[in-house]
């Protein structure tokens, strides 16, 4: 359990689906055989293996065409103020005064180490759904606006040991050697292709162990982007997030193990990015002026927000009973 006292206050704007969102990093889709759109290179290439697709569910099958895109479908804020909601333009009052708050520093056995701590909270945004767009497209998520997770009441988050819990091969990774595999994911992930094998590293943001809030460094943009890339492992690990680019006939699969090249990030807090940023992407590609000591506008400075775009297969055709 971190303590100390945030040095940021809790201010922000209500997130606008229209001006918000980097519309660009929803390409390219892939329907059939054909690509549409040029957006950055990030992520994997291979959204649609074949251009027909058959899916058998029960006594009907479906037989169609096979479509990749990238979809809009939540966001995950990375705060220094507990309770702090930068998404909806407000906060909370913390029930634990002077606990949960995030910190740059931490205490090591040799001496003051760079370390860093935000809470996380995730919610449901599927964008095309609030916007009422492509209604009638059986492949975008149906859902509504919702906060569906908040680490301020996970005591894993709040404590390394108890993270293990949940990711006991840490221990695995834990040696210089493993560490040292991490500089060819780095690069790679700084091109825009993180690299799903090496899965215990997240490229130039460090390690994703332990699955709670503590990150062993000070650089503000790598810290964030880490932690909400980590929040995409956990609840995986957890079974509350499931893949939706592993299956073209399922709505989604169960993924312990977090597939990088499905997920991409784009900055909106506390100044909108206008660029898709592969997992572990170097900060110095994507962060200049993103998050100025003073906040930009009223947005509060180390108080972040994230909009997610996962890849999605599906499969688009006739029902045949």
């Amino acid at each position: 359990m971190w303590s100390g006292i945030a040095h940021s206050v809790c201010t922000g704007t209500f997130i606008n689906p229209i001006s918000d969102v980097c519309w660009r990093c929803m390409f390219p889709m892939k329907v059939g055989s054909v690509s549409y759109g040029d957006a950055e290179s990030t992520g994997s290439a291979d959204e649609a293996a074949t251009p027909v697709c058959a899916c058998v569910s029960g006594t009907s099958v479906v037989i169609g065409l096979s479509v990749s895109f990238w979809e809009h479908a939540r966001l995950i804020e990375t705060v220094k103020d507990p309770y702090c909601f930068p998404t909806l333009g407000t906060g909370m009052t913390n029930p634990q005064q002077g606990l949960l708050a995030g910190e740059g520093k931490g205490m090591g056995a040799g001496g003051d180490t760079e370390q860093s701590f935000q809470q996380v909270h995730y919610y449901t945004f599927p964008v095309w759904q609030l916007l009422q767009l492509f209604m009638d497209f059986p492949c975008v998520d149906q859902g509504g606006f919702d906060l569906a997770y908040m680490t301020e009441v996970d005591a894993m988050w709040n404590d390394d040991s108890l993270a293990f819990l949940i990711n006991p091969e840490a221990l695995l990774f834990a040696n210089p050697v493993t560490q040292l595999s991490c500089i060819t994911d780095s690069v790679s992930s700084s091109m825009g292709y993180p690299l799903d094998p090496l899965f215990w590293c997240f490229g130039s943001w460090g390690s994703p162990y332990p699955l709670s809030g503590s990150v062993a460094d000070s650089n503000s943009l790598s810290v964030n982007a880490n932690l909400a890339s980590r929040m995409i492992f956990k609840l995986g690990r957890e079974t509350a997030l499931w893949d939706t680019a592993i299956d073209q006939c399922a709505s989604g699969v169960i993924s312990p193990i977090m597939i990088k090249s499905h997920y991409r990030l784009q900055i909106a807090r506390p100044v909108r990015g206008s660029q898709c940023i592969a997992i572990g992407q170097a900060s110095s590609l994507w962060g200049s002026l993103k998050n100025p000591p003073r906040g930009a506008g009223s947005n509060s400075p180390d108080n972040f927000l994230w909009v997610l775009a996962r890849k999605r297969k599906c499969c688009v055709g006739y029902n045949f009973l």
